[in-house]
């Protein structure tokens, strides 16, 4: 049985140059599968920081080509802290021709790509999920193919980035008894809304270890278990009033969760 390890591939622009090298690398070990993800026109820290807690919870291997040096670095220094192999597949190689040329990079990601309907589909795909991360912009709920909600820390938004990266358009909403549900998730097909939930362990695990983040120690009312237990039943009961289907997320990666959510979409939702 051959041995599977994880390969991102992480880019500003199509993605084609790391993943050609990585498929070339790869291809010295026949022994080996390695699956490899594409996360293209990547240009923000906050979209980047939810793609490298989902290589983290992979253990994949990185391939990046970022233009942006600020970028670059970021995803170096998170391998060097997290114990993950990182290669930088274009800096080093800017950086060769700006010295020889004794002059600076225009720096703009995308430059070079070839365009086709499925790349053009993609793009539409992240720049619609990154637009409407985390409630914003609910009028645009009913543009959705899938629409997944929520409590805080059920992984939300890497699992919306990597269901736009299959080309589906995808909305996320926070929620919690004292968050104001927009008045447009009761028009919407539940058959393409879905909620999320966890254990009240593992979610108060998480909770606290992002308070420790933010050098809270004590236990805070965000990773108190009995509010956290207020807010899963609040999460449950409305489930069951929109008639979603419910996704327990406790002992599941993401990849399995989105397979859950690609699977019970209605075949005219599929890319």
């Amino acid at each position: 049985m051959k041995t599977t390890y994880n390969v991102f591939v992480i880019s500003d622009s199509s993605g084609q140059t790391g993943t050609a090298l990585a498929k070339t690398a790869a291809a010295q070990f026949p022994e080996a599968y390695a699956n490899i993800s594409q996360y293209p026109f990547i240009r923000t820290k906050s979209i980047l920081t939810g793609i490298l807690k989902l290589a983290k919870e992979n253990q994949a291997i990185i391939f990046h080509t970022l233009v942006d040096s600020e970028l670059s670095d970021m995803v170096t220094q998170f391998a060097e802290e997290n114990q993950l192999f990182s290669f930088d597949c274009i800096q080093k190689p800017i950086d060769l021709i700006s010295k020889r040329l004794n002059e600076s990079s225009a720096a703009v990601p995308g430059l070079v790509h070839n365009l086709n309907a499925a790349y053009f589909k993609r793009i539409d795909a992240i720049e619609f999920t990154v637009a409407n991360d985390d409630g914003r912009h609910p009028e645009n709920l009913n543009k959705a193919d899938i629409i997944i909600l929520g409590v805080s820390r059920t992984s939300k938004t890497p699992l919306s980035l990597y269901l736009a990266n299959e080309s589906y358009k995808v909305a996320n909403v926070p929620i919690g008894p004292n968050l104001q549900l927009p008045a447009e998730v009761w028009d919407l097909n539940p058959k393409k809304v879905f909620g999320l939930t966890n254990s009240i362990e593992k979610l108060q695990e998480i909770r606290a270890q992002r308070m420790k983040e933010y050098g809270i120690e004590n236990d805070t009312r965000y990773s108190n278990a009995d509010n956290i237990k207020k807010e899963l039943d609040y999460a449950q009961h409305l489930y069951q009033k929109i008639g979603c289907l419910c996704i327990n997320v406790a002992d599941k990666s993401i990849e399995e969760t989105a397979s859950i959510i690609t699977e019970s979409l209605p075949k005219s939702t599929q890319p």
